[in-house]
């Protein structure tokens, strides 16, 4: 007699077993007409190892995770079962296209989002052999300070950083300047005075100042000892 197989409820869905893929499948028996046999298809590990290098149960958790949505929510605008959801993110099984496709629409994604490499997450390493020091202005004659990008090989980034190394220079010769955005500053050592908005700082080692860059503003070193910090914008 032929075999006619049918999707239980419209899902279809691989599991892993013993290492091997199975491919699970609905049949209707020919006894009852609804009672339904299970029927495991076993394919290689070639098949696993072919699956694992898209991460497809991982790019499902972060899709659930950046709407802020638990398996239980997920179940309820998908149909599956929050066990079954749970099984798809650790990849203890593997879903089918129809199954894939449901759970895509729900966060208006295609399935080739699935299919795609993602891009790898940012990270950078700049070794101090690799930085480079300039003055504040190259043009001028007293240099108020030295910096050094922190954070020169990252594209995009959300932020700047800089080591700063600060100069004991007369405040006739310092120069303010401003930028979009907020400014922090950490000293690391020694004593930094920053003016901005018509005030005077003195900030001591292991201070902290975070602040208003589109206000004029300008640093210099107090004392003799070598004064430096850390310094970050956002938003510039």
């Amino acid at each position: 007699m032929a075999r006619h197989y049918l999707i239980l409820r419209n899902i279809c869905f691989t599991v892993k077993n013993n290492g091997k893929v199975a491919f699970l499948r609905g049949k209707e028996s020919a006894g009852t007409g609804r009672e339904r046999k299970t029927v495991f298809a076993m394919e290689s590990e070639t098949i696993v190892e072919g699956l694992k290098k898209y991460g497809i149960g991982g790019k499902l958790r972060r899709l659930r995770l950046r709407k802020s949505m638990g398996l239980l929510e997920l179940s309820k605008h998908t149909g599956l079962s929050p066990a079954l959801l749970s099984k798809l993110e650790r990849d203890l099984m593997h879903p089918t296209l129809p199954t894939l496709l449901r759970i895509a629409l729900v966060f208006s994604v295609g399935l080739d989002y699935f299919f795609t490499p993602e891009p790898k997450p940012v990270l950078e390493i700049v070794r101090k052999s690799d930085r480079m020091r300039f003055p504040d202005s190259p043009d001028a004659g007293k240099v108020a300070y030295y910096f050094e990008s922190l954070d020169f090989p990252v594209p995009q980034r959300a932020l700047t950083s800089f080591l700063a190394e600060f100069e004991s220079i007369e405040m006739k010769d310092n120069r303010f300047h401003n930028h979009p955005g907020i400014e922090f500053l950490y000293v690391i050592s020694g004593k930094v005075e920053l003016h901005t908005g018509g005030e005077i700082h003195e900030l001591s080692e292991s201070d902290a100042i975070y602040f208003d860059s589109t206000v004029p503003h300008s640093y210099r070193r107090i004392g003799a000892k070598r004064a430096t910090a850390l310094v970050v914008t956002v938003g510039s």
